[in-house]
């Protein structure tokens, strides 16, 4: 069964391979009943080429991608179903591509007033970096997406510093996938060479006032980044597929051995092989006290990104 074909990777080989299963599970047409008011911090939004040619690559090298929609429907679809926030990223996976994305994110933004948290897209070392970022932080764009698999930056290489500089002293928040998996042969670069948590504690070091966010509580290193969030105030992690019961993990967890400020749900929709709601579902059973339901579902998400809190003052 579906199990079985996932237990079948190891590491060693690779996360991803072709043919991974879907899961054909069942989805709810609103939020699960019970929960407090929820930020969705991590969905992908792009042009509509882009997103087919993602589709393509998921196809070939994952899993099969259950919502297949154009990016507006993307952002109708969690918002009518109880989503009270989203936060939109896109990635430029080469360089000469970011302003138009950024400029596309800012136009699916306006489509929805006030409900939707734009970040923009940077590619490491391409020319006028700053500018790009100057000119999206200008339109509304209120922080900033790297995905070092795609992109194939190392995290400590001086092209970096600019980034980083800029995101610093513009208090704009990074969201930055440098966990190692999931992994694939078919990147341009192996993600075990140029991510780790020894890498980004380096980040955090030299500049204190940076911060950010580490997605798939930092998958495969998630003893490593629980401990680090304890450590560094200016480190988050978001919970993307980990509560989906999807990947074998060689570390297991618990969110209540977690530093619950620290942590914010995100789902990872439309790029996923299973209901939107499933890990909202695990949530919702998870036995978590109410407060820290709160700070995992949407208040950690408002203090990393900077947008007001449904549930302050409550």
């Amino acid at each position: 069964g579906d199990r079985e074909n996932i237990m079948r990777w190891e590491h060693g080989s690779t996360m991803l391979s072709p043919n991974l299963p879907s899961i054909d599970d069942v989805e709810g047409k609103r939020i699960p009943q019970g929960l407090p008011p929820v930020v969705d911090a991590h969905v992908h939004i792009f042009p509509g080429n882009i997103f087919s040619a993602i589709w393509a690559w998921f196809d070939e090298n994952a899993w099969p991608i259950r919502y297949r929609l154009t990016a507006s429907d993307v952002l109708a679809c969690l918002l009518s179903r109880g989503v009270n926030h989203v936060v939109a990223l896109q990635y430029a996976h080469r360089p000469g591509i970011s302003q138009m994305l950024n400029q596309y994110m800012v136009e699916r933004c306006r489509e929805f007033p006030g409900r939707v948290t734009g970040l923009a897209a940077v590619f490491p070392g391409e020319e006028n970096a700053k500018e790009i970022l100057k000119e999206a932080f200008a339109h509304g764009l209120m922080g900033v997406k790297l995905h070092a698999h795609v992109q194939c930056f190392d995290m400590n290489a001086k092209e970096m510093d600019v980034i980083y500089q800029f995101c610093e002293s513009e208090q704009k928040p990074i969201l930055m996938h440098v966990g190692r998996e999931p992994n694939s042969v078919a990147y341009r670069c192996d993600p075990y060479e140029i991510c780790s948590a020894a890498k980004l504690e380096t980040v955090l070091q030299n500049f204190p006032r940076l911060r950010i966010c580490v997605p798939h509580l930092g998958f495969d290193e998630i003893g490593v980044y629980r401990k680090m969030i304890e450590k560094h105030d200016t480190l988050w992690l978001d919970t993307t597929m980990m509560l989906a019961d999807y990947f074998p993990l060689k570390d297991t967890f618990e969110l209540k051995d977690y530093r619950a400020d620290r942590v914010m749900y995100g789902s990872d929709f439309p790029n996923i092989p299973y209901a939107w709601d499933r890990e909202l579902k695990r949530l919702r059973n998870s036995g978590l006290p109410q407060e820290d339901l709160e700070w995992i579902l949407e208040k950690s998400a408002a203090h990393f990104f900077g947008f007001a809190s449904v549930s302050q003052g409550r």
